[in-house]
């Protein structure tokens, strides 16, 4: 089954058709970190970092980052397709009950087109925490190099 990304009047058309190949979502959530709480927001992300590893496989990027002052975290997350996401999805409300003790929503990104369903509980997500929801969902192209060599 072909599909054609909308919107291209470039001549990019052709060039985007993807032919039984689902496109890949990459999921940026931002947070603010509660004060006094950077610790323990290290030892929990430890603990679920190594639990998605275990128990998410399609997940193919997990990363999180800090600003310099410790009040910032990023979190990013690479999907090779809509139906991986959903898959990492699946537990999300546990895992979100616990960081929320140690973090507040700053905003969500996404790349890519999630599942409506994914899309629509990141929206209401957003609007319940009062935060921005971009989506850029048009995928233009790239690559991910898992090894240099």
């Amino acid at each position: 089954m072909a599909r054609r990304s909308a919107g291209c009047s470039s001549g990019l058309d052709s060039a985007r058709e993807v032919v039984g190949v689902s496109e890949p979502v990459v999921f940026i959530s931002h947070f603010g970190i509660k004060e006094g709480m950077l610790e323990d927001l290290r030892q929990l992300s430890e603990e679920v970092i190594d639990k998605l590893r275990e128990e998410k496989a399609r997940t193919v990027l997990y990363l999180a980052y800090l600003d310099d002052e410790g009040t910032e975290v990023s979190f990013l997350h690479a999907f090779p397709d809509a139906e991986s996401m959903d898959l990492h999805f699946e537990g999300v409300d546990e895992r979100v009950k616990a960081a929320y003790q140690y973090i507040e929503p700053r905003g969500w990104e996404i790349y890519g087109r999630p599942s409506g369903a994914a899309l629509e509980s990141m929206r209401q997500a957003a609007e319940g925490a009062g935060v921005s929801l971009t989506v850029l969902p048009d995928h233009l192209g790239g690559f991910l190099r898992l090894r240099s060599d």
